[in-house]
């Protein structure tokens, strides 16, 4: 019988299983796609060990009952746990080749103990099939119309006749199999799926594969991308404001705090993926373990679109748009990978601060690669260029991380900042108060004292006057008059 095996996501591949000496002891071995695996297969058996998404459950868990095998699920390489599986494949190809020995006769009864402590340990793929279902896209949602497309595919609003809530469901653009873009998607969902819930990364809920398709069920975000809002501004010859550009940089920010907390990176931060949700969200609201965690009333900034996401450690790295690309990652100096982050990050402000489309290559390419801030049509305070400035640094050490982003004076309001920021600022005015204070004393004493000195020399003016007044004047030039007696 034809052996079908998935290998796990970043699992060892066929070269290293041949060169183990696995595939010596199959009798075929069927190096096909993940797609079209469970496609064209003549037998039954062959038909469930590829591994389809849709199957019947009840013969599924029947036939990998009698077989003993391990169920075909997922390894997400994203998961804490992931490494500790992929490192036991060997030990279950071990145990494999043991339990075939033992079926041609020796000790049965210990492959079988090792077997069973395989199938907690899975190491195949579900691949992404044609499913004989009848549409779940049709079946659960109603399309309620066309909100974007890209490179992987386009995007559509829809209802879910159940809940009656709005979703994004998006669509992979073309057939999946056996190409680079099915990694790319599986990366995708396992990355959501990993990531959970957070105020600023773009909520996920479901994913399944349809006619060789990738479906993913996100979270609606009802003001658009970034992208669409930077191009109705361009139209209209407005920009974001100074203060909407640090609420947009100290939201993004959040996000990829979040991001990289968790050993990824984004590798592709832009305006056209990071979206707007509208709503209202209570203050109070903040996401566990982050104390300065906060959401506008007005505008939520949430990061979206997570295919090109990858581990900060024995990363694969997928290079997105050229014109946020940082140096090093050209460069494959991927020792800096959230750095890239904080570069692609400072651009994508700059671009919501009204400057022209960056370019994808050339002198003024390179230019920004060397720190110099493209053209801003608006004059911003200096304290938020030299934040910019030092985003786009050439040393990628000398770029904030996420989390000194967070709690950059810059970007923080009085109400935001942290208990710390505070007391720093209260014991400076305190400072300044107590200068002017006594500048206020002198003042005063000095004041004082020229009052003083005004009002003696007003005393002695006074009294210099009452004595003139007093004084009699006997004789001197004073005319006398002649008596004379003439007979």
């Amino acid at each position: 019988m034809a052996v079908q095996l998935h290998l796990a996501p970043y699992g060892t591949g066929w070269r290293a299983l041949h060169s183990g000496g696995f595939a010596h002891d199959c009798p075929t071995v069927f190096q096909k796609s993940l797609l079209c695996r469970a496609q064209g297969m003549g037998s039954s058996s062959a038909k469930l060990r590829g591994g389809t998404l849709f199957m019947n459950v009840g013969k599924l868990v029947k036939q990998e009952s009698d077989v003993g095998q391990a169920p075909h699920v997922n390894i997400n390489p994203f998961t804490p746990d992931s490494l500790f599986l992929q490192s036991s494949v060997g030990q279950c190809r071990r145990r494999k080749r043991t339990h075939w020995n033992d079926s041609c006769g020796e000790d049965m009864d210990a492959s079988d103990g090792e077997l069973e402590d395989e199938t907690i340990r899975p190491a195949k793929r579900i691949s992404i099939t044609e499913s004989n279902m009848k549409s779940r896209y049709a079946t659960e949602f109603h399309e309620l119309e066309k909100i974007g497309s890209g490179e992987f595919g386009s995007v559509f609003k829809c209802v879910k006749r159940l809940d009656g809530c709005i979703y994004a469901i998006k669509r992979s653009k073309k057939p999946l199999a056996g190409s680079i873009d099915e990694q790319n998607a599986l990366r995708e969902v396992y990355a959501h799926a990993v990531l959970g819930q957070h105020s600023h990364v773009v909520r996920y809920f479901s994913a399944w594969a349809e006619d060789d398709h990738m479906l993913i069920q996100n979270e609606y975000c009802n003001g658009g991308s970034l992208a669409d809002a930077i191009s109705e501004n361009y139209r209209n010859m407005r920009y974001f404001s100074e203060p909407e550009l640090k609420d947009l940089l100290l939201q993004v920010a959040h996000g990829l705090k979040y991001i990289h907390s968790m050993s990824l990176v984004h590798m592709d931060i832009k305006p056209s993926n990071i979206f707007i949700s509208r709503t209202s969200i209570p203050p109070t609201i903040s996401e566990e373990g982050d104390d300065d965690e906060w959401s506008s009333s007005r505008v939520i900034f949430k990061i979206g679109d997570l295919g090109h996401v990858t581990r900060i450690s024995s990363p694969q790295v997928e290079e997105g748009d050229s014109r946020f690309l940082a140096n090093e990652v050209l460069q494959e100096n991927y020792n800096y990978l959230p750095k890239a982050d904080i570069f692609a990050l400072a651009l994508t402000v700059v671009c919501a601060a009204g400057a022209e489309p960056l370019p994808a290559n050339g002198d003024q390419w390179h230019e920004i690669r060397q720190g110099k801030l493209p053209r801003i049509p608006q004059i911003l305070s200096q304290e938020l260029l030299d934040l910019l400035k030092v985003m786009i640094n050439p040393d990628p050490e000398k770029r904030p991380s996420a989390v000194a982003l967070v709690k950059h004076s810059a970007l923080l309001s009085t109400a935001r900042k942290s208990a710390e920021q505070l007391r720093i600022e209260l014991n400076a005015e305190k400072f300044k108060n107590s200068l002017l204070q006594k500048e206020l004393k002198k003042a005063q004493m000095a004041k004082a004292a020229a009052e003083e000195r005004a009002q003696i020399t007003d005393r002695m003016t006074t009294r210099s006057t009452a004595q003139n007044r007093t004084t009699r004047l006997t004789g001197k030039k004073m005319n006398r008059s002649v008596s004379l007696t003439i007979y």
